[in-house]
């Protein structure tokens, strides 16, 4: 019987396996050194807040694996032969396969300063670094501050779970506003402000030069570029993640920042396969990155997968792009693509609208000589998926999306709607409709 072996128990490698069981009775095995099973990622900062307790983060029952014939290891796996097609254990032992695919994840990304191995410094990408921040951080009375290095998705994160014990919270951000790599400049100031409206002293323009430590080997202090010293406790590591792949540097599998894959997601190895977070496309799909660390292209990847695996070659076609967050009160959808200052493109305009509350805004982003509607960014407004995708499919201008924006609402009945101020502002900005 063939077997296939699936390194990583994430979302990517789960939908894999879920889906080559519903295709076929091949043998499969997954692998992971961080859980016995699979949970929701990005669901961990609940945990830490108390909403949630960490059985309500694992989808599937203790039985789903047995019933399906899952099998699941407990391993690191140190070093892959693909010559022999065997995997070896850091433990001790070793696995043969017929296939296998990769789909290890992310890991916190660092750049090399001083003080990294102290106690108290640490990221937050997996169950070890949630159980690491309860050690560290479990209340205001044992951790009074906490040092975020870094912003995005994950520092805010990080952020609103520790406010929520009341831990006084300093986050270093090198740029003039939150998150300015991603979003315009208007979303970003206003998500500045919605931060430390949290109580986050929020220090933008700051950088960090060292972490500081006692003689037990624990943070006591950041030092930044500037020569402020900043006392603390726990040193969130915010600045981003990288595909974790450092158990393959001896193995003949091409890599790159991750691991070098086609439309098919194959390596440049027969039967070896990549997904998920640790997977780069060697051409990049349209305006998306080469590695799409998020949850469900993950998802996505495993399901094109499986159905390469189980005999019908399927290409990765993961559509328009979206994504969706949230930063304490304020939800954040994108559809299509509304880019960065600093990434915008030559052809594109966008129209901003901020709601006078300061908690909602929209950016629509438009090609200015043929007015096709290329995406959306929307803070505190709920909008609808499906009627986007449709939209960017059918390369609607955006006169007629701005016209059409409730029927895209998603926000409940009794919420307030929104979409006349937008059209207002739209025609004030002397945009012909």
């Amino acid at each position: 019987m063939e077997h296939i072996v699936i390194i990583g128990n994430g979302i990517a490698g789960i939908t894999a396996a879920r889906h080559i069981r519903k295709l076929s009775d091949k043998k499969i095995t997954i692998i992971s050194a961080e859980t016995d099973h699979f949970f929701s990622r990005t669901a961990l900062m609940y945990i830490y807040m108390g909403h949630m307790r960490w059985r309500d983060i694992e989808p599937y029952e203790s039985w789903f694996w047995e019933k399906n014939r899952l099998e699941l290891k407990k391993g690191f796996v140190e070093r892959v032969d693909t010559d022999t097609k065997t995997l070896h254990f850091k433990e001790g032992g070793s696995i043969n396969y017929n296939k296998l695919i990769i789909a290890t994840g992310s890991t916190t990304n660092t750049f090399g300063w001083e003080g990294l191995e102290l106690n108290g410094v640490q990221g937050l990408v997996s169950k070890q670094d949630l159980e690491n921040l309860e050690k560290n951080a479990p209340n205001n009375k044992e951790c009074p501050r906490a040092v975020i290095i870094g912003g995005g998705l994950i520092g805010v994160e990080m952020a609103e779970m520790l406010r929520t014990r009341n831990i006084e919270v300093t986050m270093l951000v090198r740029e003039d506003a939150f998150w300015t790599n991603a979003l315009p400049y208007g979303e970003a100031e206003m998500l500045s402000r919605h931060i430390k409206s949290h109580g986050v002293d929020l220090r933008h323009n700051s950088e960090l030069d060292k972490i500081l430590g006692d003689d037990n080997g624990n943070v006591r202090a950041v030092l930044t570029k500037d020569g402020e010293e900043i006392p603390c406790c726990v040193v969130g590591i915010t600045t981003g993640v990288k595909p974790n792949i450092s158990f393959l540097k001896n193995s003949k599998i091409e890599t790159d920042k991750g691991i070098l894959v086609n439309r098919k997601l194959e390596t440049n190895i027969e039967n070896v396969y990549a997904i998920g977070d640790c997977a780069q496309q060697h051409e990049p799909i349209g305006n998306r990155p080469p590695i799409e660390a998020v949850w469900y292209t993950g998802r996505m990847m495993g399901e094109a997968l499986a159905q390469t695996i189980c005999g019908k070659s399927f290409d990765y076609n993961p559509g328009n792009w979206f994504n969706s967050a949230k930063f304490f009160d304020i939800e954040y959808q994108t559809y299509g693509w509304v880019f960065s200052e600093q990434r915008r493109k030559d052809y594109e305009e966008q129209f901003h609208w901020k709601c006078s509350s300061d908690l909602r805004c929209i950016t629509i982003s438009y090609n200015k000589i043929s007015n096709e509607f290329l995406g959306i960014n929307t803070f505190g407004i709920r909008m609808k998926h499906e009627v986007f995708d449709s939209w960017l499919d059918e390369k609607r201008s955006v006169d007629y999306v701005i016209q059409n924006l409730k029927l895209a609402n998603f926000d409940p009945e009794f919420f307030k709607k929104y979409e006349k101020e937008i059209l207002s502002a739209y025609n004030r900005q002397n945009v012909t409709v």
